[in-house]
């Protein structure tokens, strides 16, 4: 399937808004990706298939999770669109024919990180908090920082903010953010 085929198939699925919100990670994944030397194509592609499991409420990815054999815990059980990643990296093999581990991995780890992040797997998180239409009180900052930090600053930053976020609003925060939040710090020598 060719990305244009990918994209008509992605619209068709998607309300307006969360498509325009893919089209607009993809482009801030190629950006990245160029500025990283990571792999454009792969970037661009997982840029726009991050959120192909946006197409089901909460209650069907729990369901579409189960089908596939997909493992969740507790905090997944709580907060089922944390499954939409987990989802979408099956679903880009079934109805996309993108059969990329790589890919799916990024996908996988858009939404909480994760240990050992690839480059990939760091564009696609930031890319997703940066993409144009977001609009928030840190996001001129973070892109501020696309612009002039380490991968690993960026995403660090990006990761702080999300903690952040979750913590304002008495939500779980996702051991796996936790988990990647460290490990950049520890290897940054913070």
């Amino acid at each position: 399937m060719t990305y244009d085929e990918m994209k008509d198939k992605l619209q068709s699925r998607l309300k307006d808004s969360r498509f325009i919100h893919s089209v607009g990670v993809a482009e801030s994944a190629v950006y990245l990706a160029k500025r990283f030397d990571v792999d454009v194509n792969k970037a661009k592609i997982a840029g726009l298939l991050h959120d192909c499991a946006r197409q089901y409420t909460n209650e069907q990815l729990i369901a579409e999770a189960d089908k596939r054999g997909i493992a969740y815990g507790e905090v997944e059980q709580a907060m089922p669109l944390l499954l939409h990643g987990y989802v979408g990296a099956q679903l880009i093999r079934e109805e996309y024919d993108v059969d990329d581990g790589e890919i799916a991995q990024a996908i996988y780890r858009h939404t909480v990180g994760g240990a050992n992040m690839t480059d990939l797997d760091k564009i696609i998180y930031f890319a997703d908090m940066i993409e144009p239409a977001r609009d928030y009180p840190a996001v001129d900052y973070l892109r501020e920082l696309a612009r002039r930090e380490s991968l690993d600053e960026m995403v660090l930053a990006g990761l702080s903010r999300s903690i952040e976020f979750v913590l304002k609003k008495n939500h779980l925060i996702h051991p796996d953010t936790v988990l990647a939040r460290n490990e950049i710090l520890l290897k940054l020598g913070k």
